[in-house]
């Protein structure tokens, strides 16, 4: 029997959209308590398993171009099935890849192949991220038709805010939980209970997927064109630009990026507790300072924003250097990584929406995802050298191999600054730009009250995604 395609109207074509922004933020506070209790483990796991410095490095540079490459055909996916259906395929089968995750643990217990399970880390964990990034391109084709342009600054910060703040609570939870089983001796029975909340809290958010309003979408003819015509015009285009410098900046990022857990358990001996605390404070510092982020992007565009994020986040890793203390870690490093990298995730994702159009838009994301990712891949597999090799040169400057590992990612990300910032645009109409920066920053000075009051009233009842993944997926790879 064959069913007609209900057409709707447009009044109820928008209570539809309404609809699905309340379900995408549920659905990414479930997709976020997989990032809280699994993704955010991978590294402690990998240590667990007994990974090298070396293989710490590849562990991140792998998923970090894995997940571009799975990209690639997710367009001419597009062609074939519909948005909805690419995204819900590919978090199923994400999720049911934590599998053979686990089972690493139990081959570690029962000491079969010890030697390669890293190795094979590697593969699953690149292979569960390639998979769910599969999705990427069509998921954010799809919010795109459903979030308002107007709005999106607003929107994606409340999303954002939400969304974090329920992985703060997974992480927290999830550090807690695994101290308890280190002690009795049985880690990797805390690792397997994670990473089992983790698929079904994934498996949930594919459910919610499936009920989310999804509006057509027609490719017009001659909407493709290849990477390399891409590549061609990179440096021609401000989207180009904006890509070369997205991609410079998280090479410099993932040198140090996978240092700063193996840093804070090996080096510092932390417990899995104080480990959490410290990264959930940077995010926490980001969700008091998400809605400012937002209503300033808004107001003053994308490009301002990326410009005072991007002048402070290269001082984080540097702070890194000055204090092994809990509280000065805590207060100094994350609250400044925290409300900056809250601002860079905030105008980098909303620059993206607003320098692309419609037909383009899968293409363009999958293109910057995949320079993003090869950065990634080589800033990370310099990061691994550097630690295995680098011993010698470091001593010379009196730092241990992380210390100087953080010092050449923090040099590197303002030498990018300061070179590629000048060369991206504004695209969206806006106010003037303020003459004074401590005008519209002011409200951050005060942040902790005001802040602290929304934590409290709005994070109850909800929380990427990173990047996973994302990106958030970007900023999410990182936590500094």
């Amino acid at each position: 029997m064959a069913y007609k395609k209900v057409r709707l109207s447009e009044r109820e074509i928008e209570k539809a959209k309404k609809e699905a922004l309340r379900t995408s933020i549920f659905e990414g506070g479930a997709s976020s308590v997989m990032t809280g209790t699994s993704s955010y483990f991978i590294t402690p796991y990998a240590l667990a398993l007994k990974a090298s410095n070396l293989q710490i490095g590849f562990l991140s540079s792998f998923v970090g171009l894995i997940g571009p490459l799975a990209q690639l055909g997710s367009s001419h996916l597009m062609e074939r099935y519909s948005r909805k259906k690419i995204v819900i395929v590919s978090v199923i089968i994400q999720a049911l890849i934590w599998i053979p995750i686990m089972l690493l643990g139990v081959m570690f217990y029962f000491d079969i192949w010890q030697n390669l399970l890293p190795l094979l880390l590697i593969i699953f964990y690149s292979l569960h991220v390639g998979i769910g990034a599969v999705a990427g391109p069509a998921w954010f084709s799809w919010m795109g038709d459903i979030v308002p342009e107007k709005h999106r600054g607003w929107y994606f910060a409340k999303r954002n805010k939400i969304v974090e703040g329920i992985a703060i609570f997974s992480m927290f939870a999830a550090g807690l939980l695994l101290d308890l089983f280190k002690t009795k001796g049985l880690v990797f029975i805390g690792f397997s209970i994670l990473f089992s909340i983790g698929m079904i809290s994934r498996l949930y958010s594919g459910r919610l997927l499936s009920r989310q309003y999804q509006p057509s979408l027609k490719l017009r003819r001659g909407y493709y064109f290849s990477f390399w015509q891409f590549l061609g015009r990179m440096r021609k285009t401000n989207f180009g630009k904006f890509t070369i410098f997205i991609s410079l900046m998280y090479f410099a990022v993932a040198i140090s990026a996978p240092f700063f857990t193996v840093y804070m358990l090996k080096e510092l001996n932390l417990s899995y507790t104080w480990f959490t605390i410290i990264n959930l404070s940077s995010s926490v510092f980001s969700i008091l300072t998400y809605s400012f982020w937002g209503k300033i992007t808004d107001k003053y565009g994308n490009r301002f924003v990326i410009v005072v994020s991007s002048l402070a986040i290269p001082l984080v890793p540097i702070l890194w250097m000055f204090s092994t203390s809990k509280l000065y870690l805590i207060l100094i490093p994350s609250l400044i990584g925290g409300i900056f990298w809250g601002g860079f995730a905030i105008s980098t994702f909303n620059f993206v929406y607003d320098s692309t159009k419609q037909n383009h838009r899968a293409l363009c994301v999958t293109y910057n995802n995949l320079l993003t990712g090869i950065g990634i891949f080589l800033g990370s597999a310099l990061g691994g050298l550097i630690a295995n090799y680098g011993i010698g040169i470091a001593s010379i400057f009196g730092l241990n191999i992380f210390l100087f590992i953080f010092l050449i990612s923090g040099v590197l990300r303002l030498i990018i600054t300061i070179i590629f910032i000048p060369l991206i645009k504004e695209v969206r109409i806006t106010k003037k730009k303020p003459h004074m920066l401590t005008r519209e920053l002011r409200p951050l000075w005060g942040f902790e009250h005001h802040g602290l009051h929304n934590f409290r009233s709005s994070h109850l009842m909800h929380i990427p995604f990173i990047t996973s993944k994302q990106i958030g997926k970007f900023e999410k790879i990182f936590h500094e």
